[in-house]
């Protein structure tokens, strides 16, 4: 991890968490959080441990009380919320190069991108006093790259303004 973060500091890595896995104690647990403060995830999928029939797992012993495995959950997620939201808010000024997904999904007025480290940026395309030419031309830019200055962070996406040629 040293080296890839050597090599391209901004990286962004995702994972996947299962919290009370059977057997796992307070101290499997405690080393999960520390390798995810050491690595540096900016996101995840976590869940808790459900029994699957048929897999080797199925068989063991599900000994972590339910209240436990939710109160773990919470804070690995939190964890992660607080380490992608540092990422959001140090992009928060630059200039990113996005690829136009489509229309935000809140606001029909307004396109959304992604950012090359996942990051969902909304903002509003070509403005014009005609809705069906500014409809046009936004609709040119979705499946192409776009420069954004990204304005703020909120909790799960950027907020961005096209960067126009003159800036």
């Amino acid at each position: 991890m040293r080296k890839l973060r050597a090599a391209r500091p901004d990286l962004s890595l995702s994972s996947d968490f299962i919290v009370g896995f059977p057997g796992e104690t307070a101290e499997d647990f405690e080393k999960t959080m520390k390798l995810i403060d050491d690595v540096g995830f900016d996101a995840s999928f976590s869940f808790l441990y459900s029994s699957r029939p048929g897999t080797p797992a199925a068989e063991l012993v599900d000994d972590t009380p339910q209240e436990l495995k939710n109160e773990r959950l919470m804070r690995l997620q939190k964890r992660i919320e607080d380490l992608a939201q540092a990422v959001s808010q140090a992009m928060v000024g630059t200039v990113q190069r996005v690829l136009v997904e489509g229309l935000s999904r809140k606001n029909s007025n307004e396109l959304a991108a992604r950012t090359d480290n996942n990051r969902v940026v909304n903002f509003v395309g070509d403005v014009a006093n005609d809705s069906q030419k500014n409809t046009a031309k936004n609709s040119r830019l979705i499946h192409n790259f776009v420069d954004l200055r990204i304005t703020s962070a909120l909790p799960h996406s950027l907020r961005g303004e096209i960067v126009t040629r003159n800036e």
